[in-house]
């Protein structure tokens, strides 16, 4: 149930990964990238959540600029993709969410989960476009932290992360009180399996606690 797609965006035509349930959905998610492309880490990413009920989609964001960039988690990997985010921008990626969640509200309610660069844009996602969101180690946010939320919102942080400090992540906790904020014994990336950092039991609590905000903030008003 899960395949490549077309993608209409305000800045031309993109790919984007989708996955299904098997079981009538209860709402969609936008799964936003880290800076390696939807590799097969995001996209077992969408699985994960269409075994848990959703519809997942993770657009390909660098497709503005090269097709099918998956990239290693080695440092070639991480400058390339840096040049790419660069390049891309917050405002051209919140375009292409803003597109994915529009072709997703035939599903029902649609939230926001992304990761490392993804995760700031998740949030943005909340603040600009009003949707749930989940971010998972988003180091970029602190820029933005004087911007209101508007929508449920989540953060999961490592506490052994070497690019989000804990002061960064007390930060967040004074700017958005009403933000649930959780910090795991974890490094950075503790969510994806290919990387060094990757740590089982954090991953799969903060995925337990991220389908508890989802279920809250996109099942069915009545």
């Amino acid at each position: 149930m899960s395949e490549w797609m077309s993608l209409e965006t305000p800045s031309g035509r993109i790919r984007a990964w989708l996955a299904k349930p098997h079981v009538p959905p209860r709402g969609a998610l936008v799964a936003v990238q880290e800076i390696f492309g939807v590799n097969q880490h995001i996209r077992a990413v969408c699985s994960t959540f269409a075994e848990h009920g959703y519809v997942a989609m993770a657009p390909a964001l660098f497709d503005h600029f090269e097709h099918d960039v998956q990239l290693d988690y080695d440092p070639d990997g991480v400058q390339r993709g840096r040049a790419l985010v660069e390049r891309l921008g917050f405002p051209r990626a919140l375009e292409d969410i803003h597109a994915a969640a529009a072709q997703l509200q035939e599903y029902g309610k649609v939230g926001v989960v992304g990761y490392c660069w993804g995760g700031t844009a998740a949030y943005l996602a909340n603040t600009r476009l009003s949707l749930p969101a989940v971010s998972y180690y988003g180091a970029r946010t602190v820029p933005f932290l004087d911007e209101q939320l508007d929508a449920p919102m989540m953060f999961h942080f490592g506490e052994h992360d070497p690019s989000i400090p804990q002061a960064d992540v007390e930060l967040h906790r004074q700017r958005h009180p009403e933000a649930e904020i959780h910090v795991y014994p974890a490094g950075h990336g503790f969510n994806c399996d290919q990387r060094g950092d990757f740590h089982r039991p954090s991953a799969e609590l903060a995925l337990d606690r991220t389908l508890g905000l989802f279920h809250r903030a996109l099942r069915p008003a009545y």
